[in-house]
């Protein structure tokens, strides 16, 4: 069984999904170390200009864990977000599929960045019709760290392959002890697929906001390079 596992994201990009698709099973990392400078709170729709950033800014003290990550709501975030996604996809052929989802996102004051992100993960999978067992490692609580806990998770759900990024390799991943724990590498070939968009050249690795509302219901068949807009 193949089981793939990745941090909690902000409007995750294309290459996420993929990598949920594929996978068997796919563990969501949602007690890891906050990242300020990955993609947690964070990601990018397409502007007039071009990639476009939309941040949710957070209280995160140094060390903490994305499950003790709090929303900063004295800032108007989501307005702001909520003003850019309509701006710039309103006129998209597949934006009232999602309007009203977004705009309940946009209306709520969320507390924990968690919540915000796993409430809006759930939407994207199941509209794109991806049936992959989701975990999530707060739910496990097996010990390690590094390639050690990715071992104690796989583990956990009773998979014997690990599906993953080959950046993984040059920053965290020992595959060798990986293969000592039984458990088979196979490493993700992505290439970002084209697909029609607003505003001038084709931008990649935006958000799945993105390629919902030009796609549609082909979306998941775009992501996984099943056909080609």
């Amino acid at each position: 069984m193949l089981c793939g596992i990745h941090q909690l994201h902000y409007l995750p990009w294309l290459r996420y999904f993929d990598k949920i698709a594929r996978a068997d099973v796919f563990i969501v990392l949602d007690n890891i170390q906050y990242n300020k400078n990955g993609w947690q709170n964070r990601n990018k729709i397409k502007g007039a200009t071009g990639a476009l950033l939309l941040t949710v800014p957070v209280h995160a003290p140094l060390g903490s864990t994305l499950d003790e990550v709090a929303i900063d709501n004295t800032q108007p975030w989501r307005k702001k977000h909520w003003a850019a996604i309509q701006q710039n996809y309103q006129r998209a052929p597949y934006f009232s599929d999602h309007e009203a989802f977004l705009c309940e996102v946009y209306s709520r004051e969320w507390r924990a960045l968690n919540e915000l992100n796993r409430h809006m993960l759930e939407y994207y999978v199941a509209v794109l019709g991806i049936h992959t067992r989701i975990a999530y490692s707060s739910e496990l609580d097996v010990p390690g760290i590094a390639t050690e806990r990715l071992i104690n998770l796989i583990h956990a759900v009773g998979a014997d392959m690990y599906y993953s990024g080959a950046y993984a390799l040059d920053q965290y991943l020992d595959a060798s002890q990986l293969e000592s724990s039984g458990i088979a590498l196979h490493l993700q070939e992505w290439r970002a697929p084209v697909y029609p968009q607003f505003h001038g050249s084709f931008v990649p690795d935006l958000s799945i906001v993105d390629l919902l509302m030009h796609c549609g219901p082909v979306s998941l068949d775009v992501i996984m390079g099943k056909v080609a807009v």
